[in-house]
């Protein structure tokens, strides 16, 4: 019973940080959502329910829930979830369930759910089902214990994101994440083993590598979404090269060209601490963009009144753009 309490209180805490923010209004959320920013892969979530089955949704009935977009089969089924988005919305961000019960954030397939104490369950694939409920009860709880600690680790305020990825949501020019940090290097992944992150396909080199990433995706995943790290330090989002890499505050951060490399080395400490500081600004302005690369010479987020809520920033003209 001690355990059990103790456990609960840690929980509560862990939704508590979860739902903190610095501004008022605003709350973490972390959802399961292609490179469209669309949930569930597109299908209809209150499809589940009323049909029993899974159904994909049409572009024409859409709503945003947490920072994800949610389409359905009919308009009947958008208003069914306009008045309860909470209610018909998948546990766990969407997440695999039974990837959840064991501290992870592994993708789903449609096909797989369950409903259970009325709530939308997505599972991986067969094997995750089963898993899941072989001890159902059991696996239920420690999900649900799970989940605070997941969003608030994981987490993002407002539901935006911005990661740099190719045409079919790939991120990283398809190297290994954890290569980095585990090799030293750069590896490319194998397309068959791929993970989901705010919007974006991360590929890895061995199944090992994936579950390090899916227990802790923000300590692996780029800074500054993938993009260019000097570039997001005088208030630019520039596109980045894999190979141009470093890892500082055991943070992964690539650059656009060796030219910004040299830029961000001069002062390493102090551009990270203006990336930092200017980048959720950044994913504010951009996130959901269809082309959100700034043009060397186009302005730069600074050059736009910062929110009352942040401190006020000032460029620097003496610091060179040419080289980004």
């Amino acid at each position: 019973m001690k355990q059990t309490l103790l456990t609960l209180t840690a929980s509560l805490a862990l939704a508590a940080a979860a739902l903190a923010d610095h501004a008022p209004g605003h709350i973490k959320s972390l959802v399961l959502k292609n490179k469209e920013g669309a949930a569930i892969l597109g299908y209809d979530p209150v499809a589940y329910f009323t049909d029993g089955k899974p159904a994909k949704g049409n572009s024409k009935f859409k709503s945003n829930y947490e920072g994800a977009n949610y389409y359905f089969a009919s308009a009947d089924h958008k208003a069914l979830f306009d008045a309860n988005p909470a209610k018909y919305a998948p546990a766990y961000g969407g997440y695999c369930g039974y990837a959840a019960s064991i501290n992870r954030l592994s993708p789903i397939s449609p096909d797989w759910f369950q409903i259970e104490d009325g709530k939308l369950i997505l599972q991986h694939n067969k094997k995750a089902f089963d898993l899941f409920n072989k001890e159902l009860k059991g696996n239920t709880v420690k999900a649900d214990q799970n989940w605070p600690g997941l969003v608030a680790k994981n987490g993002v305020y407002g539901g935006k994101t911005l990661v740099q990825t190719d045409k079919q949501g790939v991120a990283l020019e398809s190297y290994d994440p954890v290569s980095y940090f585990t090799d030293g290097k750069p590896m490319k992944g194998d397309p068959k083993i791929e993970a989901t992150f705010n919007g974006a396909l991360y590929r890895f080199t061995s199944q090992a590598h994936r579950e390090i990433f899916e227990k802790e995706p923000t300590k692996y995943a780029p800074a500054y979404g993938g993009y260019c790290g000097y570039a997001a330090s005088i208030g630019k989002v520039r596109p980045a090269n894999p190979l141009l890499w470093s890892i500082v505050d055991g943070q992964l951060i690539v650059q656009h060209t060796t030219g910004a490399v040299e830029l961000w080395e001069k002062d390493v400490t102090g551009n990270k601490a203006k990336a930092d500081k200017l980048w959720p600004r950044l994913v504010e302005a951009k996130a959901g963009k269809k082309n959100p690369i700034d043009s060397l010479l186009g302005k730069s987020v600074l050059d736009a009144p910062a929110p009352k809520t942040s401190a006020s920033y000032s460029p620097d003209p003496a610091r060179p753009w040419h080289k980004l």
